[in-house]
């Protein structure tokens, strides 16, 4: 049996292996730079980079790189070995400071979005001690910031980690005001629930559309879907659970808190959590998670899908980022107390996070737009594409009371009873959960619903951290200096509900009524798609945002639009040519053999009887000549509108025509071809169906 203290972080250069192994001073130092932010000296690196070295080669690490995220939304990494060569003909085994703190990568070979042009090639890797080292692969991986040769971030973790610090700045003005003194820093911390398929790999390697683009984009409906709702936390089958058992064990030696699993809503489909921590930290795990969980499935013959939906009809794939605002002294910031009505310090913070989904409701859904995620957003399976924050009943009446300067009584707690003496009673929980909203407060923390299985957590939560750190910022000012505190933080807590509480919705997010409410009553923004998304990006209270907390300058605001509208437009032309190819090679020959075989049968018969009953034969042939030449069309209505999307002169011209256009085609295409896969003999049929996808693994 796996002792588990033991298994967790052992592949880790934690606080416990560096206490172990270096010089109190050095250690010290080490923690200052972790803790506070403080500059690391080159002296004190090179003592660490000795002592990491000496560690992971115990552990059999042969190599050391610099683990980075580009703008790619994975990770990337170079290996160098250890090895320095000796006088005596032989190697030794050397990584220096120098090495440690700072590395060297072809920056004009990552998407730059026209920070950086071709032969300008130099750019940067920077150690980000605020991240445990850790031993994957027999190769030591030092979690790092990535820029280039101009300082411009080239990543997603750099300006996630400006971000962070601008939090920090304000709100410890904020603590200030209240008298507490003894907090040195505010850190963000995030737990984000991870959701994913799993198919047999046999399978999966029959379906080119899944191979190059993640999701099938062609498939009739099963016979059984998630109708019976039997999946969901239903017994994991034993493969599943093998699987499960070996991806906690990997990610528990990495120091990831995997705590939960289950099955999800969908056939095939399954949920992950860890227990939240530092947000920097948490975006690494996150990406080493994705990483492991489809290195580990492909060990036990399994494919893992990330993709937000890769069956049409069925649930997609989110994963809920838990947000949430805590001192170095262990206090969160979001933690309502027993007496929330009368906890002006958790009001303010609260009324922050408010203003700041409400002022920047255009980035926080920018921040989850992706081609992928279009096809899940608004869905009976994740919030809509309107942005709008749950708080509950209680506090919504708490927040109601100061908007319109009433008494609030708070409700007398509840003890649940379930009608059977032998079960225990519990108090009940002073509100309900709503799993239709985009951003719902659940305790002492916010889910942000709406980013998709496959996103970084880094860039979600830089917007979430800046626009905050905004508000922050903003109260900050009108705070500080005045005579009477406690007047003004009451004044300013009630302008603040008054004017923002549009966008607090505490109903179904999924009714029609509520769309129509939204955009036409409470004006929020309704931007379904991708391109209607992304000119918000760069709309100039968004860019005066970032430049004024130093998280993107605005060339770099601008590269990230160029970089994300270009992503969307590539994704989208690949499926779209991958569409092509199977219909031209595999769908049309299928079903014109199909209709020969089934005209060939009926002759058959015709000759041996004269009186014989064709009429299957030929109601099939006649449908299927129907479809074959509806689909002939189809496709070539969306193969004349990609060759015209190739004459855009730019990406955001290519997005909104993709929008209008090319989706439209492939939506066409999809359907006549499915509804040609329910009549095609199955023996003909080129491709695994979606009984065969959902239900791969026994």
């Amino acid at each position: 049996m796996k002792n588990v203290p033991e298994l967790f972080g052992c592949m880790v250069f934690d606080d416990s292996a560096m206490k172990a192994r270096l010089p109190k001073e050095t250690y010290q130092s080490l923690r200052r730079t972790i803790a506070d932010g403080k500059h690391l000296d080159l002296s004190v690196a090179n003592v660490v980079a000795n002592a990491m070295k000496d560690w992971a080669t115990e552990k059999g690490a042969t190599h050391f790189t610099h683990w980075f995220q580009p703008m790619t939304g994975i990770t990337a990494e170079k290996h160098d070995s250890f090895i320095s060569p000796s006088s005596d003909g032989k190697v030794i085994m050397e990584f220096s400071g120098k090495e440690l703190v700072r590395g060297e990568s072809d920056a004009s070979s990552f998407p730059s979005g026209g920070l950086r042009a071709t032969f300008e090639a130099r750019g940067y890797t920077a150690w980000d001690p605020t991240s445990y080292a850790f031993i994957k692969d027999h190769t030591l991986c030092i979690p790092t910031a990535f820029c280039s040769y101009g300082g411009e971030a080239l990543d997603k973790k750099t300006p996630l980690l400006r971000s962070m610090e601008a939090v920090n700045r304000q709100a410890l003005r904020l603590l200030k005001l209240f008298g507490v003194d003894d907090v040195t820093s505010v850190k963000t911390t995030v737990g984000p629930e991870q959701e994913y398929f799993l198919i047999d790999q046999e399978v999966y390697n029959k379906r080119p559309d899944l191979f190059y683009t993640g999701r099938t984009l062609f498939g009739a409906k099963a016979p059984k879907g998630q109708e019976l709702e039997d999946h969901y936390f239903g017994s994991i089958k034993p493969r599943i659970a093998a699987f499960m058992e070996d991806l906690d064990e990997e990610l528990w030696k990495l120091g990831i808190l995997a705590k939960t699993e289950h099955n999800e809503t969908a056939p095939a489909q399954h949920e992950l959590a860890p227990i939240f921590t530092t947000t920097n930290i948490a975006a690494d795990h996150n990406q080493l998670t994705m990483e492991l969980m489809k290195k580990v499935a492909q060990k036990h013959g399994l494919v893992c899908l990330l993709h937000e939906k890769p069956f049409a009809g069925v649930n997609g794939s989110g994963k809920h980022n838990n947000w949430s605002l805590s001192t170095n002294t262990g206090v969160n910031l979001l933690e309502p107390g027993d007496t929330p009505a009368e906890n002006a310090q958790f009001l303010l913070f609260l009324c922050a996070v408010i203003k700041a989904v409400d002022d920047y409701q255009d980035l926080l859904r920018v921040s989850v737009a992706t081609a992928g995620n279009d096809h899940r957003l608004g869905s009976n399976e994740a919030p809509p594409a309107i942005v709008s924050i749950f708080v509950g009943s209680d506090l919504n009446e708490i927040l109601e009371s100061i908007d319109k300067d009433t008494t609030y009584t708070a409700p007398e707690k509840i003890q649940m009873k379930i009608g059977v003496h032998t079960l225990p009673r519990f108090p009940k929980d002073t509100t309900d959960r709503n799993r239709t909203s985009p951003f719902a407060f659940t305790g002492n923390k916010f889910e942000f619903r709406m980013p998709g299985s496959s996103l970084s957590v880094s860039g979600v939560n830089m917007v979430l951290n800046t626009a905050v750190a905004e508000e922050l910022k903003q109260f900050a000012d009108a705070l500080e200096n005045t005579e009477d505190f406690k007047t003004a933080l009451h004044t300013l807590i009630k302008k603040t509900i008054h004017e923002h509480k549009r966008i607090i919705f505490n109903g179904n997010g999924y009714d029609e009524a509520w769309v129509k409410e939204a955009t036409q009553v409470r004006g929020l923004l309704n931007l379904k798609t991708t391109p209607d998304a992304m000119p918000y990006f760069i709309h100039e209270k968004n860019v005066r945002l970032f430049a004024e907390h130093k998280v993107f300058s605005p060339a770099e605001t601008l590269s990230r639009y160029e970089i994300l509208t270009d992503n969307y437009c590539k994704l989208i032309t690949i499926e779209a040519l991958t569409m092509l190819s199977m219909v031209r090679t595999a769908y049309l020959p299928a079903l014109s053999k199909c209709g020969k075989q089934l005209a060939e049968a009926a002759l058959t018969k015709k000759q041996f009887v004269q009186t014989a009953d064709c009429s299957y034969e030929e109601s099939i042939v006649t449908r299927l000549s129907v479809l074959t030449g509806k689909i002939c069309k189809k496709t070539e209505v969306l193969d004349s509108a990609m060759a015209e999307l190739s004459k855009a002169e730019d990406a955001t011209r290519k997005a909104q025509f993709i929008r209008d256009r090319i989706l439209g085609a492939m939506n066409e295409l999809r359907t006549a071809v499915d509804e040609a896969e329910t009549i095609c003999d199955k023996q003909l049929w080129p491709f695994p169906s979606y009984g065969d996808l959902l239900f791969s693994v026994k």
